[in-house]
């Protein structure tokens, strides 16, 4: 274990699979997918994605929460929630001061923008709403974080396309190794499925067209991927410094040992085909956590089911790795969630430390012969790896490299069942 490793101490989920980590982790063990055909993108040229189901706000926020609130905000609130009440962390006594907000936020309040523009258009300007700008703008889900758990100490966004949310674990981290904070809550949130969005990446050619059958749209790795399947959700970490947690008896349900970052410079939107950067990425996050490639035993890859990024990717862990790493990929599952891809999946790779089982990568049916990886398919299998690397990429060619270490087994602790 790295010296810098800090521990975490809370998890919590919102995405397409449901609300909550176990309601995740169940599905994702089941290695079903989540993607259907959404009446909101019916005029799109794909109309389906991995929306959140079943989510009354009301309910799990408040009243007000619809009017002040974007979805994406109120999905890293929810997230937050279950990460804080699972850390055990009493946030009317804690010393706000000591504790730091840092999420990774892609886009934002899309989903608000494209409601008022539309008011605008139609009615004009007495039917825009006033708070249009805090639910737009992205530091305000780190903001209202603040002001639910009285966090009192440094709170930002960072906006890194789709490796935002790991990149704000890592920046989280520094916090903690440099004595800023004793807790941060990390991760990242993203409700950008609107048909605006969705025309545009179709335009691109980077989503799925298999609108016959949604379910079988994101197939990370398989042979016959064609584009990722839009997501949105959010996962939310509660890190903390070890000797804080230990002092207080806390369960370390992992820890976040390294973290690395580097930039392409090659293309705005496609992955360097040599891969250096995230080579880079992977190496510098291996030494920041003081362990060497042979230790990785699990690789929760970016893997968007997207054909060129895939083979990018498999072709660089290849090198950097070797092929002895049990693979998966979440988004077969859940979709891309975007920015808050990078955190959804660091919670996932901090599960299966814990509980020794993998989850498989959802619709991998004919391996591309050009990943030569372990990839785990069909269903979940048991691996109890002690290091795990979860890898993040975005537009831009920005990367992000996490290194998470296996807490505390047994019963209690998460166990070994899936």
């Amino acid at each position: 274990m790295s010296p810098g490793a800090v521990a975490v101490t809370g998890l919590g989920l919102v995405t397409a699979a449901g609300l909550g980590t176990e309601e995740n982790w169940s599905r994702a063990c089941a290695g079903t997918s989540t993607a259907a055909t959404d009446p909101e993108l019916a005029e799109m040229p794909v109309d389906f994605s991995c929306r959140v189901p079943s989510f009354d706000a009301d309910a799990l926020i408040g009243r007000r929460s619809t009017m002040t609130q974007d979805p994406f905000i109120r999905f890293a609130m929810v997230a937050a929630d279950e990460a804080i009440a699972d850390s055990g962390l009493d946030p009317g006594t804690w010393d706000g001061a000591r504790v730091g907000v840092v999420l990774g936020v892609g886009i934002g309040g899309l989903a608000s923008y494209d409601t008022q523009q539309r008011r605008l258009r139609g009615t004009g300007p007495s039917a825009v709403s006033p708070l249009l700008v805090p639910m737009l703008v992205p530091n305000m889900a780190a903001g209202h974080l603040a002001l639910r758990f009285g966090a009192l100490g440094p709170n930002f966004v960072t906006a890194t396309a789709c490796a935002s949310g790991a990149t704000a674990i890592g920046c989280a981290l520094g916090l903690l190794r440099g004595g800023t904070c004793d807790v941060v809550i990390t991760g990242g949130a993203e409700a950008a499925v609107v048909p605006l969005l969705a025309a545009s990446f179709a335009r691109m050619g980077a989503l799925s067209r298999r609108t016959g059958d949604p379910a079988a749209a994101s197939r990370p790795f398989d042979t016959d991927r064609d584009g990722f399947v839009l997501g949105e959700g959010s996962g939310i970490l509660v890190l903390e410094r070890e000797a804080h947690a230990l002092a207080r008896g806390a369960r370390i349900r992992g820890r976040l040992a390294g973290y690395g970052a580097s930039a392409d410079a090659h293309h705005i939107t496609a992955p360097d085909p040599g891969g250096d950067g995230v080579a880079r990425a992977i190496t510098a996050a291996l030494t920041d956590a003081g362990v060497d490639a042979s230790d990785v035993g699990h690789v929760n890859a970016h893997g968007t089911s997207t054909p060129l990024n895939d083979v990018a990717e498999a072709r660089v862990l290849r090198r950097v790795i070797g092929g002895h790493a049990a693979v998966t990929s979440i988004k077969g599952a859940v979709g891309h969630t975007l920015g808050a891809a990078g955190a959804i999946e660091a919670v996932f790779t901090v599960l299966a430390l814990e509980r020794g089982v993998i989850p498989p990568t959802a619709n991998l049916e004919k391996q591309d012969p050009q990943i030569e990886l372990d990839i785990v398919s069909d269903t979940a299998r048991s691996h109890a790896a002690e290091v795990a690397i979860s890898n993040s990429f975005g537009f831009g060619g920005q990367n992000a490299v996490l290194v998470f270490t296996a807490g505390a087994r047994g019963p209690g602790r998460g166990g070994r069942d899936s």
